[in-house]
């Protein structure tokens, strides 16, 4: 059974060691390629792996050798690279802080207490995430925030206390006012903080949380890390 795919997460985990390692030092026996095939190998991206050979020592050295490739500063390499491995190396060739920023904030999260419930979270919006630049794991603890039940119930009983209904923050839509005694209640979360500063470890607070319906939570996610609530007001204004 050959492996799956690499993911845009494990392609930044890789091109971050890859700039840290010595060019020459790129092999399987090298501590760092070692410790990042264990580090892929408890992403909660893939589930049920039960291959021995998934991200071993050896693919993770195969693939610094495809960024060797694509690199123009260096000579040789794998040209056996993909697509997204070369999209992700132009991505960020410009930009190693924000890379080092995201890898740093990706091991952080699967290193954490919360990746077997990061697991737990489908990926539904798939087609929305592979375009997301911070990636799967970041998204799902997005996701995972959002899904929070008891601070999205003291979210909406604020909201009620405050205002005496639950409306859409973006276009007002009123699931009571349209769906009468069925839609008393209702309303989705959506976590407003950037995912570039989502903090595995972090307490997500009441302002963190806007209401929204339906609709306008899927537009909200379809450019996440770039569409914020006022944004989103805006194009539906105009």
């Amino acid at each position: 059974m050959r492996p799956p795919k690499w993911h845009r997460d494990e392609i930044i985990l890789a091109l971050d060691l890859y700039y840290k390692l010595d060019k020459k030092n790129l092999d399987s026996s090298n501590s760092e390629v070692i410790s990042l095939s264990q580090t892929l190998n408890k992403l909660p991206i893939h589930k049920d792996i039960s291959n021995t050979k998934f991200r071993n020592q050896n693919g993770v050295a195969m693939k610094l050798n495809n960024f060797k490739a694509i690199d123009p500063t260096v000579k040789g390499g794998l040209t056996s690279f993909s697509k997204l491995d070369k999209a992700v190396f132009v991505e960020f060739q410009n930009n190693i802080q924000l890379l080092n920023d995201l890898a740093l904030q990706i091991n952080t999260i699967s290193s954490s207490s919360i990746t077997s419930k990061l697991n737990r979270i489908t990926d539904e919006e798939e087609d929305q995430v592979l375009n997301v630049k911070e990636g799967r794991v970041i998204y799902k603890l997005h996701k995972y925030r959002e899904r929070d039940n008891s601070i999205n119930k003291r979210k909406k009983e604020q909201t009620l206390k405050e205002k005496g209904r639950l409306i859409c923050e973006v276009c007002d839509f009123d699931f009571s006012k349209k769906y009468g005694e069925l839609g008393i209640g209702y309303i989705e979360c959506h976590h407003k903080v950037p995912l570039s500063q989502l903090d595995s470890e972090g307490i997500t607070k009441l302002t963190d949380l806007a209401l929204v319906c339906s609709n306008c939570h899927r537009m909200l996610h379809k450019k996440i890390d770039v569409l914020s609530i006022l944004e989103l007001k805006k194009i539906i204004s105009s």
